[in-house]
């Protein structure tokens, strides 16, 4: 009896911490908290299904509750035998077509809006309208990059997308399998090695004002030591502003001018830029597209994507990515830096900036 009593309360505790576990976390990563035409569907879908399943175990636990008191054994009729249903059409019918109602009420939205969310026919080349955005986004470990073919840019990292229109992505993997996802956005999208995957999203500017302009991207497919490091941020602007954010990659170029930033430049030249690029107007094929684009990493929300952006976070990077990301593929690739030469690294690297 005790030792039943000691799993009672342990299962009573365990409850009580999952349920409450359950509630935490960050208000950014919600799905909770819709922003844009996709997140807005799948939130509905979200409020339906559970609002049916609620309404049946409230159904179900009413009918328990009068079975339980109405069938109950009385004083005086133990040997009475209640009377049977067995064969009843009526019941029989009732509780088969009633589900069945339940699933058309769910399956008949949700595959509606499995099919609006699957239609990416406007992202066809041959027939796209000039202002039709597309986006090619490649997963790695544990970086992403953003390729905007019809401008000739690529980014890592921070994705810049223009508000209230649809953005279309071809979605990837260089190194293993991955899941590209944007919480309050709306996803997830799979990222194989073996084929590209399409979908839409859609960022409404009232949200994006909200939340500051930024939104928070993560990898949803467990993909190694730092699959939870594997973060990215969506600036979404309005398109005007993002038209001139395209027009200032498009020329961005690096001109270094304070000394220390310029020695940083050499020592970059000398043992980073066979897998960085510091242009974003970058030509190579995407195999030999290994690290990250570094063209606009001045302007970026995050060191690594998971670090406050500044120069002590960045030299903290440069100095053991290890420490930060654990089963990177840039550590062990450039040597032993002295702290002279990752300070002057570090100054290079956060003079590169299109804004």
């Amino acid at each position: 009896m005790k030792k039943w009593l000691h799993s009672w309360r342990l299962l009573s505790l365990f409850s009580a911490m999952a349920f409450l576990l359950a509630g935490c976390g960050k208000p950014f990563l919600s799905t909770l908290q819709p922003a844009g035409e996709v997140a807005d569907k799948q939130y509905s879908l979200m409020l339906l299904s559970t609002a049916i399943m609620v309404l049946v175990v409230i159904v179900v636990t009413i009918i328990f509750v009068y079975v339980v008191i109405r069938f109950r054994q009385r004083k005086g009729q133990e040997n009475k035998i209640p009377k049977q249903v067995e064969g009843n059409h009526k019941l029989e019918i009732t509780w088969t077509v009633i589900p069945i109602i339940l699933l058309i009420i769910l399956a008949v939205p949700t595959v509606k809006a499995a099919f609006d969310l699957a239609d990416v026919k406007p992202m066809n080349k041959e027939k796209r309208d000039k202002d039709t955005l597309v986006v090619n986004v490649r997963a790695n470990l544990y970086w992403w990059e953003f390729e905007y073919p019809d401008y000739g840019v690529i980014t890592s990292q921070d994705l810049v997308v223009p508000t209230n229109e649809r953005v279309y992505f071809n979605v990837k993997a260089s190194d293993v399998k991955h899941s590209f996802w944007i919480p309050a956005v709306g996803g997830k999208m799979d990222a194989n090695t073996d084929n590209k995957n399409q979908f839409w999203l859609e960022f409404d500017q009232k949200d994006a004002e909200k939340a500051g302009g930024i939104f928070y991207g993560k990898c949803a497919e467990l993909c190694g030591p730092s699959h939870a490091l594997m973060d990215f941020k969506v600036k979404a602007v309005p398109r005007e502003e993002f038209n001139q954010w395209i027009e200032k990659m498009k020329n961005a170029k690096p001109v270094v001018t304070d000394p220390v930033a310029k020695q940083g430049e050499a020592i970059f030249n000398k043992s980073c830029i066979g897998c960085h690029a510091v242009t974003p107007v970058d030509k190579r094929p995407e195999q030999a597209r290994t690290a990250p684009n570094l063209g606009n990493f001045g302007d970026r929300e995050r060191i690594a994507g998971v670090l406050e952006h500044n120069e002590e976070n960045l030299k903290k990077w440069l100095k053991d990515p290890e420490s930060v990301k654990p089963g990177n593929k840039m550590t062990g690739t450039y040597g032993q830096l002295t702290d002279e030469q990752i300070d002057a690294l570090a100054k290079y690297l956060m003079s590169l900036k299109v804004e």
